[in-house]
């Protein structure tokens, strides 16, 4: 009796690039070629069958763009070596500021690529493959948009940072080559938190996933706790389920910074929904809820808020529209 071989399926590579981890998968090229998302190729699934690979690994704190370049090759490898076909096309979602040239002008999260030519260092990731790079909140909002089959949306993903996107009549806003839309900076709060940019009262200096766990590091200290004691994100969740008042208190606060930001961008772009994505908030059960009822509130009468509901595709919005912008380029 004959093994069947694997079948060879063209396939494209999406990175989600973060500021303290990067998300990998590899999917087929054709779009509706099928899939099996969980069974093993060979286990008797139909001919031609592809299953996706994926793998997430953290940065090293605090190391150079070669080091990190390293890493992202070394993991890449490991991932093609699990596919069965060849990589011909690679999406990138990447949170950096990048100039028309390709080069990396600011990065708070990683500051050695700043100045780094980083269309010349993604392309020796898979020889031969086109490779396409991409703001990692435009990309999620696309995602979101074709997810919900909704044409007109905002997207705010919480993270490390905080990413965003805009889409209107399924495209883009602003157009390519016009840069991306900047949600995470919009100044909500002149005098507010100083945020990683340099400017005080942006979204992402209230409602990043940093900037919470700090904040409630200080209300747990009202509250009793011990001073300097630093809050985990696991601790932040359970005690934000439990109700408890110092965890309900700084998840609130970064809903209304989220909430602001949204009404904000419903009077300027009439979306027809508002979406609130990325790790962090994916991680906290409810949140867009707590975004949605606060927007609400401070809506003015005959002129609701977009409605906010939770990323359809979770914390994996980015990843997902690194894959779309590779099988675009492929």
């Amino acid at each position: 009796m004959h093994t069947l071989a694997p079948p060879v399926t063209p396939g494209v590579l999406g990175i989600d690039v973060g500021g303290t981890k990067v998300a990998l998968r590899i999917e087929p090229a054709d779009a509706d070629a099928p899939v099996h998302a969980d069974a093993p190729i060979g286990d008797g699934t139909s001919a031609g069958a592809a299953t996706p690979v994926e793998a997430t690994f953290r940065w090293v704190p605090s190391a150079s763009a070669g080091r990190d370049l390293g890493d992202l090759a070394t993991h890449v490898a490991d991932l093609r070596a699990r596919w069965t076909g060849p990589v011909t096309a690679v999406g990138v979602a990447m949170p950096a500021t990048v100039d028309p040239a390709g080069r990396v002008t600011t990065w708070p999260g990683r500051p050695s690529w700043t100045g780094l030519a980083l269309a010349d260092a993604l392309r020796d990731l898979v020889p031969g493959a086109v490779v396409a790079c991409a703001d990692d909140g435009d990309l999620a909002a696309l995602a979101e948009a074709d997810a919900a089959a909704c044409p007109d949306l905002v997207y705010l993903g919480l993270g490390t940072g905080v990413g965003g996107g805009i889409v209107l009549d399924g495209r883009p806003c602003p157009r390519p080559g016009r840069g991306s839309a900047e949600i995470g900076h919009l100044v909500i709060f002149a005098g507010g938190p100083l945020c990683t940019c340099g400017r005080q009262g942006c979204v992402q200096a209230t409602a990043s996933g940093p900037a919470t766990l700090r904040r409630a590091a200080r209300h747990r200290v009202g509250e009793g706790g011990e001073l300097g004691e630093e809050v985990t994100f696991a601790e932040l969740r359970a005690a934000w389920l439990a109700g408890t008042g110092w965890a309900v208190r700084a998840v609130r606060e970064s809903a209304q910074a989220v909430a602001v930001a949204v009404v904000g961008l419903t009077e300027l772009l009439h979306p027809a929904l508002a979406v609130v994505g990325g790790g962090f908030a994916d991680g906290l059960p409810g949140f867009a809820q707590a975004v949605d009822e606060r927007a609400r509130e401070l809506g003015r009468p005959g002129h609701p808020p977009a409605p906010v509901r939770a990323a359809v595709l979770g914390g994996l919005s980015s990843l997902s529209g690194a894959i779309l912008l590779a099988r675009q380029a492929s």
